[in-house]
């Protein structure tokens, strides 16, 4: 399958390049990235992207790089995904989003969730994306409320041991339905 490149006013949402790596966990070890994240090691962080990787050749699409059209830069990752551990509203695809501090308060998050939903509810004809995150992340779960997402439920990520701070988490849901009801010409910017 050929993978998908999305294109916005000021992001670019591409494949991932070798000389993505170095500034990629560059970007993860950010205090104000990490906050809510478990720490990443070089190892994890390349398992991680193998994995989108093989993801792209196998679906044409996950995680993509996120590149400042102006800059030429990586600034980031953005992206759908399945969901590869069992909750209360697993089978779904997720979406995600992670950039580097710089960037942030810019409504650049907005723009690369805007341009992965168009894609999710439109050529990948997606019926439902799910989003997660700790409950202190109100930045994040302020953009999936932003994008029309709807709270469905808290629950313990499994893949995070008992009495770990962040393994409480809340999740937010949007159909093809609501999101295409939610959205204003105008608003095709993100």
């Amino acid at each position: 399958m050929t993978p998908m490149v999305l294109e916005g006013a000021r992001l670019r949402l591409r494949l991932w390049r070798a000389e993505d790596r170095v500034p990629f966990l560059a970007l993860n070890a950010e205090p104000a990235v990490q906050r809510y994240l478990r720490p990443m090691s070089r190892e994890v962080l390349d398992a991680m992207l193998d994995r989108v990787e093989a993801g792209f050749a196998e679906r044409g699409w996950g995680f993509w790089a996120v590149e400042h059209r102006a800059e030429g830069r990586l600034i980031g990752m953005c992206g759908l995904m399945p969901v590869i551990f069992e909750a209360f509203f697993t089978p779904a695809v997720e979406i995600g989003w992670r950039l580097a501090s710089r960037w942030h308060g810019q409504g650049l998050a907005r723009e690369a969730a805007t341009l992965c939903l168009d894609a999710a509810f439109g050529p990948l004809e997606l019926d439902r994306v799910v989003a997660f995150t700790v409950p202190a992340n109100t930045a994040s779960w302020g953009l999936m409320r932003r994008l029309g997402m709807r709270e469905i439920g808290g629950f313990d990520h499994p893949r995070l041991p008992e009495g770990d701070a962040l393994r409480r988490h809340v999740a937010y849901a949007i159909t093809a339905v609501e999101w295409r009801a939610g959205r204003d010409p105008a608003d095709r910017r993100g």
